[in-house]
């Protein structure tokens, strides 16, 4: 009995990408010890010493003749419609990984809407990016892709936000607290919401999050956090803080009697062009900021489909 040579390169990617799977990334790799249609093996993510229960499902292709058709920085994968349909409905995110016998590299590509392409006999095309080596590089982006599909990923993060979405359909106003260090280049920075008390004091918190915006502007990265809402300066925080700042430039002192060289609302004019600003600094070091969330037309129509996905009936499918 003779083994044939693509039995012998099909053995060796699934080594080498088990090997990248577990020296590389960490994480856990399990081969499918029985036939599953299209999938060879899943990847387990491992925090630490956590094993987080996040997976991905992979499909290997080891030998150069994966790689002879080229795109651009890459090479094309055509699965058929079949493949595609199938992985698209899997229940775990998909990678393709193609394994290169004479480089012993592995590369990888994502299957989700986003990265197939439709070609025009009706067929699909994937492109592998060689930049794309199942190495340390590809630790973050396959753990967020372990998280979850990207469409899953979004609709996930609505239905976290419904509770904040809730509360503002039913007349609470919600405020986004946040501050800047404006000196410092990491985009460090911690970010709070909460209601508003409308009695002066300071909001009842609702949550706290560390975040990472890099060198992005905070007055238009923190308002993108919040889809489903618009975001604008919190108008009581903003009149009193910026008062007391037209008083201090704009007031002269006659006596007893106090005049300004002009009026409040003309003053402000400037500020109120800047949009999104700080009300306050902090010894030239922080900036510090309020907004206010308002539902917008994402926020009312997630929470018309969320009302029905939970209590309507069933649907005529395809």
């Amino acid at each position: 009995m003779k083994r044939k040579a693509s039995a012998r390169v099909g053995s060796a990617a699934v080594t080498h990408t088990q090997m990248a799977v577990e020296d590389e990334l960490g994480w856990l790799f399990r081969g499918q010890s029985t036939e599953d249609y299209g999938i060879d093996a899943h990847a387990e993510v491992v925090d630490g010493e956590y094993v987080r229960g996040r997976l991905l499902a992979l499909q290997i292709k080891g030998g150069e003749s994966w790689f002879g058709e080229t795109a651009p920085e890459g090479w094309w994968f055509r699965p058929d419609v079949e493949h595609v349909q199938y992985w698209t409905n899997h229940s775990l995110p998909v990678a393709v990984v193609l394994y290169h016998p004479g480089t012993q590299k592995c590369h990888w590509q994502l299957v989700n809407p986003e990265t197939l392409v439709k070609t025009s006999g009706g067929g699909w095309k994937l492109r592998v990016p060689a930049a794309q080596v199942l190495d340390r590089d590809a630790v973050g982006p396959l753990l967020k892709a372990a998280e979850g599909d990207p469409y899953e990923l979004r609709l996930r993060e609505l239905r976290l936000a419904k509770p904040w979405m809730e509360r503002l359909a039913s007349g609470s106003r919600l405020l986004v607290d946040f501050e800047e260090w404006i000196n410092k280049s990491s985009g460090r920075g911690t970010i709070s919401i909460g209601v508003d008390r409308e009695d002066g004091n300071e909001p009842e918190e609702l949550a706290t999050w560390h975040f990472l915006v890099g060198p992005a502007n905070y007055a238009e990265a923190v308002p993108r956090l919040f889809a489903w809402a618009n975001a604008d300066v919190h108008a009581e925080t903003y009149d009193e803080a910026e008062y007391d700042q037209y008083e201090a430039e704009c007031s002269v002192w006659d006596e007893d009697d106090q005049f300004f060289t002009e009026t409040f609302d003309d003053w402000r004019q400037t500020l109120i062009a800047r949009g999104i600003r700080p009300y306050r600094n902090g010894a030239g070091e922080v900036d510090f900021f309020r907004l206010e969330l308002a539902l917008n037309e994402l926020g009312k129509a997630f929470l018309v489909v969320d009302r029905f996905a939970m209590d309507g009936g069933r649907q005529l499918t395809g």
